[in-house]
């Protein structure tokens, strides 16, 4: 696939991800996708595995009684199947607010998204959100 349908891909899984719409997400992840979460916080990991990832993305809804937002800025792509997504996260959180600025180097692999690595502008508020 090329850029634009790579960008196109992306931007569904976006909206898939902000509206709950695990459907969409699982027709969009490759079964084996991989998510790497930089940081000390307790959700710092690498998850290894669709169900691994979907975990992770739920643990952020739950965590924050469902205010986590990924607010998509921008997205731009190569030729090599990665697209980055920039973004735009809040949420409230034991009388903590998240705003940070940050954003994930996708591959996509026959159209499906096979990796995430998450990368903050601040990661140091990331973290502390989370303790």
């Amino acid at each position: 696939m090329g850029p634009a349908e790579n960008v196109a891909i992306m931007r569904r899984a976006y909206e898939a991800f902000n509206t709950g719409d695990i459907n969409t997400l699982t027709e969009l992840f490759d079964e084996g996708a991989e998510w790497h979460l930089p940081g000390r916080s307790s959700m710092a990991d690498d998850y290894k595995g669709r169900d691994a990832t979907f975990g992770y993305f739920g643990l952020l809804g739950q965590r924050t009684g469902g205010t986590f937002r990924a607010e998509l800025r921008d997205l731009t792509a190569d030729g090599d199947d990665h697209v980055v997504g920039i973004q735009h996260s809040t949420a409230e959180r034991d009388g903590k607010h998240l705003d940070v600025r940050d954003c994930i180097v996708f591959q996509l692999k026959d159209g499906r998204i096979a990796d995430g690595r998450e990368h903050f502008e601040d990661l140091y508020a990331w973290d502390e959100f989370w303790s």
